[in-house]
């Protein structure tokens, strides 16, 4: 796990849209699986201005949302449809076949809706590169507390704390939906390579307890201690609660300095 520590979010944001940009000069036909949430908005503002100014194209381009709520249409202003649509997808050149996020609404079996999501992101060749932000219980994705760290796509009922913080999108007469679909842990760590975002005092203790803590299901964002290929971008204020801040700095320099590839 490679700890990049930030000035600022505007700093943190940076350099995420320098990595994605360069994932996608570097291959045009990059499947990566994409967050929402208010940590990746500038990341997508830029990704926009970048199509729009230096032609960074995404005719190849193929994503795949993490998660969306049930029971919310699709084109409410707070689905993750609208969101996704609203900040990236209908300002660049993505195909619409290319775009792939999970049906709230969906009439039929969810189980057997899920397991075709997991087989559409197989039938990819799997996800390149995986953006992702955390919650403040450390969740990914919407894996809430004790998710099975093997878990796939699949429905998930989500915690009271969730919803609440959910709950400022909504009008004053609108309940926040209950339960979404996601995908699964194991389905995040099979991606090639995972990016997470985190900004703010308020992911400080969850972004300690992922990197710092042991791997538990309390916290689904510790899982990535599993992965090979992760990168967490902080600012300073996500970062403060980290025990070897300085640490981490000097193992992330030293990166640069003698494999400046790695960081893409």
């Amino acid at each position: 796990m490679l700890i990049l520590i930030k000035e600022s979010y505007a700093e943190l944001s940076r350099e995420a849209v320098r990595i994605v940009a360069n994932a996608v000069r570097r291959k045009p036909e990059l499947r990566i699986g994409l967050a929402t949430g208010s940590t990746p908005l500038e990341l997508y503002r830029e990704l926009v201005r970048l199509h729009r100014e230096e032609g960074l194209d995404f005719s190849r381009v193929v994503s795949f949302n993490l998660d969306e709520y049930i029971g919310l249409p699709a084109d409410h202003p707070q689905s993750f449809h609208s969101y996704m649509r609203r900040n990236l997808f209908d300002h660049i050149n993505i195909r619409s076949e290319n775009v792939h996020i999970p049906d709230g609404n969906w009439r039929g079996s969810l189980s057997d809706y899920c397991a075709s999501y997991e087989a559409l992101i197989a039938h990819a060749g799997g996800i390149d590169l995986q953006v992702l932000g955390i919650g403040k219980d450390g969740h990914i994705g919407l894996n809430e507390p004790t998710s099975s760290l093997a878990s796939r796509t699949r429905p998930k009922t989500l915690t009271q704390q969730t919803i609440e913080d959910n709950r400022k999108g909504f009008g004053p007469n609108e309940q926040p939906p209950d339960a979404a679909i996601t995908m699964g842990i194991g389905t995040i760590l099979e991606a090639r390579r995972i990016l997470l975002l985190a900004s703010g005092t308020a992911k400080a203790k969850a972004v300690a307890l992922a990197v710092e803590e042991p791997i538990t299901a309390s916290v689904s964002a510790s899982a990535l201690q599993l992965h090979g290929d992760t990168t967490l971008l902080l600012d300073q204020e996500a970062s403060a609660d980290l025990r070897h801040g300085d640490y981490y700095r000097r193992v992330a320099e030293g990166t640069r300095r003698l494999n400046p590839e790695r960081l893409w």
